[in-house]
């Protein structure tokens, strides 16, 4: 008993020391459910062994404009995204150092964050048409608000007195910004950024789902009537890696931008 007990803590331990490991070991027990699932309780025409779904990734590339919708949604996720975030932090240090401003115009962001943005799907599309444009800008309206939320978030952290200081040693608005500002709304801001990346995926995708004759989303859609779920996997997985590329970019520039917490 007390030899199984030290081999569990140590497998603890290990477990402990290497997050990745632990990660990969949930991922295959999730998998190994999946295949089990689909082979045996599952009927095909819903479900598909994660195996079959690798096997056809060639299937899925060959398919005719596959690729050009994975290009054009990546581009429009990236461009959304960009947007979402330098809107997001523009407006949010403006509502988060300005108290009139906050008191006057945060109510109002928390309110639209929670209103269910895809009733108003079919405004973009009378605005901005079937194309990219309306697209990119219901991704935007899905990830600027997470963006701000953190970022005012993040300056409530702020002590006054810090701006007092630097603003009284000569700092410009760029320094104390770069300097002051900024490190102290790091980690709330990168939170917002994920945030935001998953707001914009959704944004974006929703689009593609009800108006669209192009990207993921109408190839999903087209998969899905066709009752093709070995193909509506595999684009699904190739949407999701997608976005681990995207989380893996901001997760390089968080650490990148907050390595003096570890010096």
């Amino acid at each position: 008993m007390a030899m199984a007990a030290a081999r569990r803590r140590s497998l603890l331990h290990g477990l402990a020391r290497r997050p990745w490991l632990a990660r990969l070991l949930v991922i295959a027990a999730l998998l190994a459910l999946w295949e089990v699932a689909a082979r045996f309780l599952v009927d095909p025409l819903f479900l598909s062994p994660p195996s079959q779904v690798i096997m056809s990734l060639d299937k899925v590339f060959g398919t005719r404009g596959v690729p050009a919708a994975l290009q054009l949604t990546l581009f429009e996720l990236t461009v959304a995204f960009v947007l979402a975030v330098a809107i997001g932090l523009a407006l949010g240090l403006v509502i988060g150092l300005q108290p009139l401003i906050r008191r006057s115009f945060f109510p109002i962001v928390l309110l639209l964050y929670c209103m269910p943005q895809v009733t108003i799907l079919p405004l973009f599309i009378l605005f901005f048409g079937i194309g990219a444009a309306s697209k990119i800008a219901f991704g935007v309206t899905h990830g600027v608000f997470p963006v701000i939320v953190t970022v005012v978030a993040g300056v409530q952290n702020l002590k006054p007195i810090l701006l007092v200081s630097a603003r009284s040693m000569g700092a410009s608005r760029w320094q104390m910004f770069r300097y002051v500002i900024f490190p102290h709304m790091v980690p709330s801001f990168f939170a917002g950024m994920r945030l935001g990346m998953s707001g914009v995926l959704l944004g974006v995708l929703l689009a593609e789902l009800y108006v669209s004759v192009a990207g993921i989303g109408y190839f999903t859609t087209l998969f899905t009537q066709n009752f093709d779920p070995t193909k509506l996997l595999g684009l699904i997985g190739v949407l999701a890696a997608m976005a681990i590329v995207l989380n893996a970019v901001v997760r390089r520039a968080e650490n990148h931008f907050a390595r003096w917490r570890t010096e």
